[in-house]
């Protein structure tokens, strides 16, 4: 996992250099959309629910353990759905995929974080699966496990999100 988030990382990276270094002339701001703020603290507070299933699942509380998790992954959708509300507004204000530099990276960067995300919610949902089909305690340390490598994955996308959303607030 951490060679995967690894190379997703440097990709974020790059885009985001890219995107700062591009030159006064490519600058056209672009506003944020509102709905971008929203999804800021859906992905905020997923993070929070994820770490209380992990309690949970330190805790030896199943349903607890399953209801975290699914609060998890129902903001995870929730954010993928108030982004693509956010590109309906950049569309009503004139910004579009192929308009600008700018306003391409705007998307491109949204698009690619939320083909990660799909991912993560994918992971999660896989978690969901382990529980109702598996059982609790017929994989105790393997639950730990699974749980550990995809709270990695989640909270990497969770904080790649807080940055390109600073980066496309600070560098309009």
């Amino acid at each position: 996992m951490w060679v995967v988030l690894a190379a997703v990382l440097m990709m974020f990276a790059a885009l985001s250099s890219v995107y700062i270094m591009s030159s006064e002339e490519e600058r056209r701001p672009i506003a944020m959309p509102s709905m971008f703020f929203l999804s800021t603290g859906l992905i905020l507070v997923s993070s929070g629910t994820f770490h209380q299933a992990k309690r949970s699942l330190q805790q030896d509380r199943p349903r607890a353990y399953l209801r975290w998790l699914l609060a998890t992954l129902a903001l995870g959708v929730a954010f993928l759905g108030s982004q693509l509300i956010g590109w309906r507004e950049l569309a009503r204000g004139g910004v579009y995929f192929s308009g600008h530099p700018r306003s391409t990276f705007f998307y491109l960067a949204t698009a690619l974080h939320g083909a990660h995300l799909v991912g993560g919610i994918a992971l999660i949902l896989y978690l969901v699966i382990r529980r109702l089909r598996l059982g609790w305690l017929l994989h105790g340390q393997k639950n730990a496990t699974w749980h550990s490598v995809v709270g990695l994955y989640w909270h990497t996308m969770d904080g790649i999100w807080v940055w390109l959303f600073l980066l496309l607030l600070i560098f309009k």
